[in-house]
């Protein structure tokens, strides 16, 4: 059962819940017997969205297996002040709006007390004498953590049935926890519909250990490894060595951007040689005049349309008087940088999904508020969920295209998860 079904059913458990009558409850959820009585009740009192409420619960006792039951009801979540709107407000006020623990308990401490903020907002009416709110940042924390726990347990078969490009982009982006201890966390995307296989932190990457545990969580998730045609990273060598020993067929593309990162010394070291012996302004003119003629020429390799074309340019670019060592550097890396070519590669895309680590940090910063490896794990499952399922804002511009607008990755991929959240899918 994906992490779709599993959503649907949690619903379809709540609606029936809703629906259940004083006769359904009669009936022992514990041997099916409708020999039973009430049994008194109890009183709660529960924080709602709009205030406290009392809450009646009814009881019942079973002469069959001598046992008492109470009734469920949909919108309490057992054991806990907080009425489940609220435990879904939290989680999506901190996973969409990028908020901390604190300001998230303060916003919804306003709300359902109307006290603190409360006041900001509507500062004409006179606030009456309510009972006090007292969430925590530290229960949302824990709100939070039990939240990842389910999105840990969802994690064999979570995407289970999602079709795949077979062709992937790796990244890592490393945080720094508590005490100063450091953590990378490892993902792998689809290049097409951007579904996120669930991530994996370690210790390092530089290994061929953790890119092998982040495959095999994916294989676990349902992600067919044999299907795989291309990986685009930004060369990690445990990456290569890990693809080299186990995944042997499947290509891997060198990411584009990192590649010019690290061709930015000897194009500053060209600028140099053609300003040598000028000064001033004409020194100036002449350091970026011999930048834009080699990065232009660079350009055109890696944006070659095909292998032929490349040749062209990287000729061109052996020519020029200053394009002798970029020539060199940039001849031993172009097959990487132009594996998307390939018709085996196709719709690989040329650069690692660096865009996912912009909307992870908003979110989860760098991992500050996780004291331990295990709560940014969790944390960042339960993330990876939640992107899945978040379709992209709708964006209309003139000049820039974007890839999907208004749809989520599950529905990219080809499995729209309709009406149900990523919160139904936590079962939260």
């Amino acid at each position: 059962m994906n992490i779709i079904e599993q959503g649907k059913r949690f619903v379809q458990w709540l609606r029936e819940l809703g629906g259940r009558t004083a006769r359904d409850w009669q009936r022992c959820p514990q041997c099916g017997q409708r020999q039973t009585c009430k049994y008194g009740f109890y009183e709660r009192r529960v924080w709602f969205l709009e205030g406290q409420r009392e809450i009646r619960v009814q009881r019942h006792y079973c002469y069959s297996c001598k046992r008492t039951y109470s009734e469920e009801c949909r919108f309490l979540v057992r054991g806990s002040w907080y009425a489940r709107g609220v435990h879904r407000q939290a989680i999506d006020h901190w996973q969409h709006v990028g908020s901390s623990f604190r300001r998230t308990a303060e916003w919804l401490r306003s709300c359902m007390g109307h006290q603190e903020r409360w006041q900001l907002w509507r500062s004409w009416e006179e606030l009456e004498r309510r009972v006090v709110c007292h969430l925590s940042a530290s229960t949302v924390h824990r709100w939070l953590d039990k939240a990842g726990r389910k999105a840990q347990q969802s994690v064999a078969g979570q995407l289970k049935g999602v079709p795949i490009s077979r062709q992937l982009g790796t990244d890592g982006m490393w945080a720094r926890l508590r005490g100063g201890a450091k953590r990378v966390v490892l993902l792998v995307v689809d290049s097409v519909s951007g579904v996120i296989w669930p991530p994996v932190v370690a210790a390092g990457e530089e290994s061929e250990e953790p890119w092998a545990q982040l495959f095999e969580r994916a294989r676990q998730a349902g992600l067919p490894l044999q299907a795989l045609r291309g990986v685009t990273s930004d060369g990690c060598h445990g990456l290569m060595a890990y693809l080299r020993h186990q995944l042997h067929w499947v290509n891997h593309q060198r990411c584009v951007w990192h590649l010019w990162r690290g061709l930015a010394s000897q194009l500053l070291s060209a600028g140099r040689q053609a300003a040598a012996g000028l000064v001033g302004k004409a020194a100036k003119v002449a350091r970026q005049q011999a930048r834009w003629e080699l990065a232009g020429l660079v350009r055109a390799v890696f944006d070659a349309a095909s292998y032929q074309q490349a040749e062209v340019a990287l000729t061109a670019l052996r020519a020029h008087p200053l394009g002798q060592d970029l020539w060199r550097t940039v001849r031993g890396q172009m097959n990487a940088a132009l594996i998307h070519l390939l018709p085996y590669n196709r719709r690989l895309v040329r650069v690692a999904p660096e865009w996912c680590w912009r909307d992870y940090r908003l979110r989860l910063s760098r991992g500050r508020n996780h004291a331990s490896q295990e709560r940014l794990e969790r944390a960042s499952l339960l993330w990876a969920i939640y992107r899945n399922f978040e379709p992209a804002q709708w964006r209309s511009e003139r000049k820039r295209h974007y890839r999907r607008p208004g749809q989520s990755p599950l529905t990219m991929a080809g499995v729209p998860p309709g009406e149900i959240s990523y919160l139904d899918a936590l079962c939260v």
